[in-house]
């Protein structure tokens, strides 16, 4: 590292330029090969996903998504002569406008289905030729305006589908824009520079902006999730950033003990810098584990994800050593500049500061510390007995969208369940199934919680000599209820057998509902094998690094805890509606199904960074004086306010994405930064110290053959540097 470290120093504007062409670079080729994101979710196996095949065998699907444009009178019918003639025009409007397929009318034959009972609510189908995040949003903005300029009083025309979704998203770069200044906040506050602050903010941005210009190619060679970008700014940010203040937090240090720039720089990526190696490579094997979940949707969002943070490092190592070579001494204030040209010591960790003050505290307090951290942890951490999986539908939308505006208008004129119809899909082989098939029909009707159901008649699957049946049902209840859900396991495991039973017709309950209630089951089966793949090798990596068997098996223990925290702040905040209201994130609805291994990769990825940084210091101190109170305050004295003004930058990137507006984003969001917080505030500077002051030398025991067995892994090299002056512990 010292080497790379060393060139990148010498050569700084040649780094400077290249990284400049290189962003240049992936700009011009991101525009050249535009994104091929992928949103569909199939689960191969699973009911929905066997009904799914059945579709696309039956009716194979158009190549572009479906939106509605719905109207509806204040008084009088849609089917009015001046309605239909005003709604008419626009919707032939609509149809030659660019990237628009096909336009389905209520007011062409055999339309009137699309027209509610009460006659005062219609709507029309738009099908594009592409899917939604492949799509010009300039095209759906064109349609969105043709729509709703046929607006007038008493009557209201809105839109909505994964299009209108679309071209209604707040852009990730405005929730990176104010995480970022909040960021930039934090940062000039630690340091009292502006150069200083601006260096990892630089750095961040750059390793961000690299990884999410890749993701346009790399859509091209995979499945990528149309809110890969989104997620990837999130992660890359709040860790981009984190890792260039600890580097510069160590050049500081350097430049105030009395090293030259060029050898603070070096000293600064030859430690830090390889802890921020050790860091970036965790947190993208925790986020590469979630393959082993083999669902290409997670695999989508888990690669990008991980190419970003790999960005980020890289940037860290390489570009930011070439900014502190170009700033030299001025990384430190003027006040620091000054007292260091007046020969006056450089004081960049206080002895008598909060943290030094707080680690006296912790041997006096111990016990009463690690129960009152318990408590908290375990309070906070209570509701996530209540977490149910699903997602959240369009009726969490902000109120001011189009696409909130017409569910509320299609759940008025259709009813709630018109939102997320399911869909029966059934394969007869004989007469017999057939007969079978349409007595289910038959009956459905009359099942608890159906508004109504719609038979098409039998199609022949391609390739096949069996019959398909396609059967829409609407349930009585909202796509996200718990009621929908339980309908549809009554279907599957109750009504479906008891007419097909004896038969050879198979029967499969799909849909959108169905599709996220059977994601939920696929991944909760898979939870525990990524849990114990993740704290295995967390745990395996921790012996390594502190010859330890102690200090890993409570940093596994106490990971877990800060991931039950997450959860129950979620499930507080978005299940049971705490701060939906306040944030404008709808009503109380159910976590998004794919949240659990995301969260989970990302948090122990981030605590063992926190854990590596803290525990690194308190090992570094052992070595030398073999007692384990000097070694754990010396840990907290040195690392706890890098720590805490880490986890504040991470805390304020995460939470502005919290105003994107979309809901799983915000949850993404919310879960990080509450675990941020709850990690570095309770666990790091409370739990871990007092846990580990109370165990004493047991926190550094390793059986010695297994010691001799074991290879050493050094995160940070011994470095000389002039010794500094940690309080002793206070004992009364």
């Amino acid at each position: 590292m010292s080497t790379l470290a060393r060139w990148c120093y010498h050569h700084r504007f040649v780094v400077i330029i290249a990284w400049v062409g290189l962003l240049i670079g992936l700009a011009l080729m991101s525009g050249a090969v535009k994104t091929a994101y992928d949103n569909s979710l199939s689960l191969p196996g699973t009911g929905s996903g066997k009904a799914q095949e059945l579709l696309q065998r039956a009716a194979p699907a158009q190549a572009g998504d479906s939106d509605q444009i719905v109207w509806q009178v204040k008084d009088g019918s849609v089917t009015d002569p001046a309605v239909e003639q005003r709604m008419s025009a626009m919707l032939d409007d609509v149809s030659h406008m660019p990237s628009v397929a096909s336009v389905v009318s209520p007011y062409a034959a055999g339309g009137q289905i699309q027209v509610s009972q009460d006659k005062r609510t219609a709507y029309a189908t738009v099908t594009f030729d592409e899917a939604a995040d492949n799509l010009d949003k300039a095209d759906i903005k064109r349609v969105i305006d043709a729509a709703t300029a046929a607006q007038q009083p008493g009557l209201a025309v809105e839109l909505g589908g994964k299009g209108i979704t679309a071209a209604e998203e707040t852009p990730a770069s405005d929730a990176s824009a104010i995480g970022i200044i909040a960021a930039a906040v934090i940062l000039l506050v630690a340091f009292g520079s502006l150069l200083a602050m601006a260096l990892p903010i630089v750095t961040a941005v750059a390793g961000v902006g690299s990884g999410m210009m890749l993701m346009a190619p790399l859509s091209h060679m995979m499945s990528v999730n149309g809110i890969a970008p989104i997620l990837g700014a999130l992660i890359g940010l709040g860790v981009g950033v984190d890792y260039a203040l600890f580097i510069v937090t160590r050049h500081r240090r350097g430049l105030g003990s009395g090293l030259d720039p060029e050898e603070s720089t070096v000293q600064a990526i030859n430690t830090s810098g390889r802890a921020v190696l050790f860091a970036g490579g965790t947190v993208c094997i925790a986020l590469l584990g979630l393959l082993s979940v083999n669902l290409e949707f997670i695999n989508g969002l888990a690669v990008p994800a991980a190419m970003t943070v790999v960005c980020t490092v890289v940037a860290a190592v390489t570009l930011l050593p070439a900014l502190l070579g170009v700033f030299g001494m001025r990384v430190l204030s003027r006040k620091q500049r000054r007292a260091m040209e007046a020969g006056t010591a450089v004081r960049t960790e206080s002895d008598n500061g909060l943290w030094a003050r707080w680690s006296r505290i912790v041997p006096r307090f111990p016990v009463v510390l690690t129960v009152l951290g318990l408590v908290v942890m375990i309070v906070v951490s209570a509701p996530v007995f209540s977490l149910r999986l699903g997602f959240a539908d369009a009726s969490n939308d902000a109120t001011s969208t189009h696409t909130y505006k017409s569910y509320q208008m299609l759940a008025k004129g259709f009813g709630p369940g018109f939102n997320g119809p399911l869909v029966l899909v059934a394969e007869a082989k004989n007469p017999a199934d057939l007969a079978a098939v349409e007595k289910l029909d038959q009956a459905l009707a009359a099942v608890p919680g159906v508004a109504a159901v719609e038979s098409a008649p039998p199609q022949t699957a391609e390739g096949s000599a069996s019959s398909i049946v396609i059967t829409q049902v609407i349930p009585t209840t909202a796509p996200q209820d718990e009621a929908t859900s339980d309908l549809i396991n009554h279907l599957r495991d109750t009504v479906v057998p008891q007419y097909t039973q004896g038969t050879s017709a198979q029967v499969y309950v799909g849909g959108l509902t169905a599709t996220f209630i059977d994601f939920a089951t696929v991944t909760s089966e898979k939870l525990p094998w990524l849990l114990i793949t993740i704290v295995g090798f967390s745990f395996l990596l921790l012996v390594l690094a502190f010859r330890s068997l102690l200090i890993p098996a409570v940093t596994a223990v106490l990971n877990l805890l800060s991931a039950a925290a997450s959860f129950g702040v979620l499930t507080a905040f978005f299940q049971w509606g705490w701060g939906t209201d306040l944030f404008g994130l709808g009503a109380p609805s159910p976590i998004e199904g794919y949240l659990p291994e995301l969260v989970l990769a990302v948090l122990f990825g981030l605590s063992m960074d926190y854990q590596v940084f803290l525990v690194s210091r308190m090992a570094e101190e052992w070595a030398v004086s073999r007692d384990n109170a000097r070694s754990v305050l010396a840990g907290v004295t040195h690392t706890a306010r890098v720590i805490t003004a880490a986890a504040l930058i991470m805390i304020a990137v995460f939470t502005a994405f919290i105003f994107t507006g979309q809901r799983g984003i915000a949850e993404f969001g919310v879960g990080l930064a509450a675990a941020v917080a709850l990690d570095a505030f309770v666990l790091r500077t409370v739990l871990v110290p007092a846990v580990m002051y109370m165990c004493g030398k047991a926190n550094w025991w390793l059986p010695e053959w297994l010691d001799r067995r074991l290879p050493h892994l050094a995160i940070e090299p011994a470095v000389e540097e002039p010794p500094t002056r940690v309080p002793g512990p206070a004992l009364v």
